[in-house]
């Protein structure tokens, strides 16, 4: 049986110009974030160090980044929430900050 997506756009409660998400994420992760869990690099080597541990696997901080993102694409699937996507943004955007850093 196909799966039927259940967001439609057009009945998104509060319409948002382009960008407006994509600004929201950004301002999260410089500042909020960083605020409540210290510098992104910092806090997604940790969890890399604890889920490598856990799953006896080498998993980088971009790792961490990306596995997060796709967290909340799949709560997405479920049922909209502003929040899913805005996080999903702020995920992907440290995901390149971070890639940079493991070169």
């Amino acid at each position: 049986m196909k799966k039927v997506w259940k967001y439609k756009r057009c009945e998104a409660k509060k319409a948002v110009k382009n960008g407006t998400l994509l600004d929201e994420a950004k301002a999260i992760i410089n500042a909020e974030r960083q605020r409540e869990y210290g510098p992104p690099h910092a806090s997604f080597r940790r969890i890399a160090g604890l889920w490598s541990a856990y799953l006896d696997i080498t998993v980088h901080p971009r790792d961490v980044a990306c596995m997060m993102a796709l967290l909340k694409i799949g709560r997405e699937a479920h049922a909209h929430k502003r929040d899913n996507l805005v996080d999903a943004a702020g995920y992907s955007a440290l995901a390149e900050d971070v890639a940079g850093g493991e070169a």
